[in-house]
């Protein structure tokens, strides 16, 4: 698959995965944590907002790899 292609698959991809994401942790943090303090907020917010990157990382790295090169017919 060429590289550009990968690229715009990936595009999508990652916005599909910001929204739902930011949506699933948001309504996570709205069912379980509306009583405690804020610094239980506050850390539930700063693990979530780093655990999108685990994900994103594994699409961007695909992004980028080169498409395999066929092998050459030998006469």
């Amino acid at each position: 698959m060429p590289v550009r292609l990968k690229k715009l698959i990936g595009t999508f991809v990652l916005i599909v995965l910001v929204v739902v994401y930011a949506l699933l942790a948001t309504t996570i943090a709205v069912g379980f944590l509306g009583e405690s303090s804020g610094w239980v907020h506050l850390a539930y917010f700063f693990f979530s907002g780093f655990l999108w990157v685990i994900p994103a990382m594994v699409v961007i790295k695909w992004m980028e790899t080169p498409p395999k090169s066929k092998p050459s017919r030998a006469p």
